[in-house]
């Protein structure tokens, strides 16, 4: 018998739904040039997101483990003068109190990478001065840019930091002198963005509605439902939005045609979504910051799931499954 209802993990389902060029390049124009159509859907193509690395020292190397969400390359930036640009994504269902270090350490693997590369082609001095040669780069080499967007789907107002400066004890009169990282922040639960996308509008229309929690929730539900119907909202949308809320989908829902009843996933699923994806959610919030503060700080996997088997009180299986879940 086929499965009935269908987990929705965010991760997976969020990173598909961005995947879609459109999308993707319509929440960029809009959070970078306030909806204007300077970045092309035409003009992106996806990118490996394995952003792994390895940081040589003077006694020996140290590897450092990174995956992003989503990144594309813009192939034609020609509006600012630049022919290439690297738009990466990241979606975050908990708030991350470290996050501007995570987008900085994404963004470090990312020009790592690009200097990786450039310098293979440097296997002799020909045609090299000798700082050139030792730097592995001429000082004619440029790399693309990288601009890094973090969307958070929490019902939460986000409280965390917005910059490296925001992390630290630092006085104010050595601040100007202390290198600072901001990372650009998108609330899902509430934002003023410009999209054109309507598959983006409904999206996050729908998440402003569900993630509202002043209203009681059958008038959620209810808000929820007539947005849905009133603008026919396409069904991979409807997906996207249960998965990012913690929903279950009935696909018995799906008539032939692939349409939805959204009276019917929204009443059957909302409720349990909330029921149990509240509670796998804060298990799941927990184990994924146990697993990014031992990787954070060197610990090996065997110490990560004797933490997480101590910390949640689970099982070694259900250990591992979140440090293959988590252990980017």
């Amino acid at each position: 018998m086929a499965k009935k209802t269908q987990d929705l993990k965010p991760d997976t389902i969020l990173k598909n739904y961005w995947r879609d060029n459109a999308q993707f390049a319509d929440i960029f124009n809009a959070v970078l040039f306030e909806g204007r159509q300077v970045i092309l859907p035409e003009e992106l193509e996806d990118v490996d997101t394995e952003e792994s690395s390895v940081m040589e020292h003077r006694d020996y190397a140290q590897s450092i483990k990174a995956s992003r969400d989503n990144i594309k390359v813009s192939k034609r930036f020609t509006t600012y003068g630049v022919a290439f640009t690297l738009l990466g994504m990241e979606s975050q269902e908990h708030i991350h109190y470290a996050m501007p270090m995570r987008v900085m350490g994404y963004d470090y693997g990312t020009y790592k990478k690009q200097y990786d590369s450039n310098a293979r082609q440097y296997k002799t001095a020909d045609g090299m001065e000798q700082d050139e040669y030792l730097s592995r780069m001429k000082k004619t080499d440029k790399f693309m840019p990288v601009i890094t967007l973090v969307v958070y789907y929490g019902e939460k107002p986000w409280d965390g930091a917005l910059s490296l400066h925001d992390m630290l004890h630092i006085p104010e009169e050595m601040k100007a002198f202390v290198n600072d990282y901001k990372m650009l922040l998108v609330e899902a639960r509430k934002n003023n963005l410009t999209l054109h996308n309507i598959n983006n509008v409904n999206f996050f229309n729908l998440l402003e509605i569900l993630l509202d929690k002043s209203r009681p929730l059958q008038e959620t539900k209810s808000k929820a439902i007539a947005y849905a119907r009133e603008h026919e909202v396409d069904k991979h949308v409807i997906i996207t939005v249960a998965g990012a809320t913690n929903c279950k989908i009935d696909y018995h829902t799906f008539d032939k045609k692939g349409d939805v009843d959204m009276c019917t996933v929204f009443e059957e699923t909302r409720a349990e979504g909330i029921a149990e994806g509240r509670i796998e959610g804060r298990i799941e919030g927990k184990a994924e910051g146990i697993i990014e503060t031992g990787l954070d700080f060197g610990l090996s996997e065997e110490d990560i799931l004797e933490r997480l088997q101590k910390k949640l009180n689970i099982s070694l299986q259900a250990a591992q499954e979140y440090l293959k879940m988590f252990g980017k």
